[in-house]
C-alpha cells in the first residue's frame, strides 16, 4: 500500500513509518515540523513540509495514495484548555481538511488517531467504545468531533474510515517532557538526573500504558483489514491498569510524594473488540517497555 501519514515526523508517526517501511509499504509524510523533527524522517519516505489545514497543497500529495493515517494534532490537554481556539483549528479544522483532501483524490481509507480522553470520568471500568463520551476538556471534544466526522464521511461519501482511541502511548522517539506518557517521561528524566522520583497524591492513580510498537501494529492491522471502514471506534491499550507507584518502583530510586492534583484517577481500556476485529494482541509489558526506554535514554 501507499500510505500517507500526517504528523509523520512526530513520536508515533516516526515509529509507524519505520514499521510500515519494514513491512514494504510505500510511505509519504506530511508534517509542518512545529512538533515533529525533520531528522526523524526516514530517507526511504517521501516528505512534504505542509500544514494539514492547507487542503489544496495536501491534496496534491495524495495522488496515488491508498490510505491516510491522520496523526497530526496538538496533543496537550492543558494546552487545549489554555488556547481552545488554536487547538480547535488544528485538531478539528485540520481533520476536516484531511478528509476533504482525501475525498478530492478518491483515497479509499482513512485512519484517525483519537484518544482515551474522550471517555472522561466514567462510573465503571474498563472504558468501552460503547460508553457515552464525557467531554471534559476541549481536547476531548476535538477528538470526539473528529471521530464523528469520520463516521459521517463514511456514511455520506463511502470513504472507509476508522478511529483508534489511543491510551497512554510511550516508547522510542517520544519526548520525555512532552504530552505523551508524561508521567513516564518525567520519572525517567528524574532518574537519569539522579533526583528523587516525584509522584503526586498517593501514587495509586492508574493509566493504561501501551508501548508504541504495539500501537503501530494495531494501526497496520486496521489499515489492511478489508472488513473495517464504517467509522468504527476501537480502543488501543493493553487492558491492564498500572499505578504510578508501579512505574516509579520499576524505574528505581527514591520516591518523593507531592500533594494530589485535579486529574482522572483511573483509566483502562477494554480491548475485546479490538482484539477480535484486528486479530491483534499487545505484547510488550510495562516492565519490558520501561527497561528498553531506560536503555535508550
Amino acid at each position: 500500500m501507499h500510505i500517507l501519514i500526517t504528523g509523520g515526523a512526530g513520536f508515533i508517526g516516526t515509529n509507524l513509518t519505520e514499521y510500515l517501511l519494514s513491512a514494504k509499504h510505500q510511505v509519504t509524510i506530511v508534517d509542518n515540523l512545529i512538533a515533529g523533527k525533520r531528522e526523524r524522517v526516514s530517507p526511504e519516505a517521501t516528505f512534504f513540509n505542509i500544514d494539514v489545514n492547507d487542503t489544496t497543497a495536501l491534496a496534491e500529495c495524495l495522488n496515488g495514495v491508498d490510505a491516510v493515517v491522520h496523526l497530526a494534532a496538538l496533543p496537550s490537554v492543558p494546552g487545549s484548555i489554555a488556547d481552545p481556539q488554536t487547538y480547535h483549528q488544528v485538531n478539528v479544522d485540520g481533520t476536516l481538511s484531511v478528509l476533504e483532501a482525501a475525498r478530492s483524490r478518491n483515497v479509499k481509507r482513512l485512519l484517525f488517531a483519537s484518544s482515551s480522553a474522550v471517555y472522561g470520568t466514567q462510573d465503571t471500568l474498563p472504558h468501552k467504545p460503547s460508553m457515552e463520551a464525557r467531554l471534559e476538556t476541549p481536547y476531548a471534544f476535538h477528538k470526539y468531533t473528529s471521530e464523528r466526522m469520520l463516521r459521517l464521511w463514511s456514511n455520506l461519501y463511502g470513504m472507509k474510515t476508522t478511529s483508534l482511541r489511543f491510551f497512554n502511548v510511550y516508547g522510542p522517539h517520544f519526548d520525555p517532557e512532552g504530552p505523551y506518557a508524561a508521567v513516564i517521561g518525567k520519572l525517567l528524566l528524574l532518574e537519569k538526573q539522579k533526583q528523587p522520583l516525584t509522584v503526586t497524591g498517593d501514587g495509586e492513580q492508574t493509566r493504561d500504558f501501551i508501548y508504541v510498537t504495539d500501537v503501530v501494529r494495531a494501526m497496520e492491522a486496521a489499515l489492511t483489514n478489508p472488513s473495517l471502514g464504517r467509522g468504527e471506534v476501537l480502543n488501543v491499550g493493553t487492558g491492564t491498569e498500572t499505578t504510578v507507584n508501579t512505574i516509579a518502583k520499576s524505574i528505581g530510586g527514591e520516591i518523593s510524594y507531592l500533594p494530589a492534583r485535579n486529574e482522572l484517577y483511573r483509566s483502562v481500556a477494554d480491548i475485546t473488540e479490538t482484539q477480535k476485529l484486528l486479530d491483534w494482541q499487545p505484547t510488550v509489558t510495562i516492565e519490558q517497555g520501561l527497561k528498553e526506554l531506560q536503555r535508550l535514554m
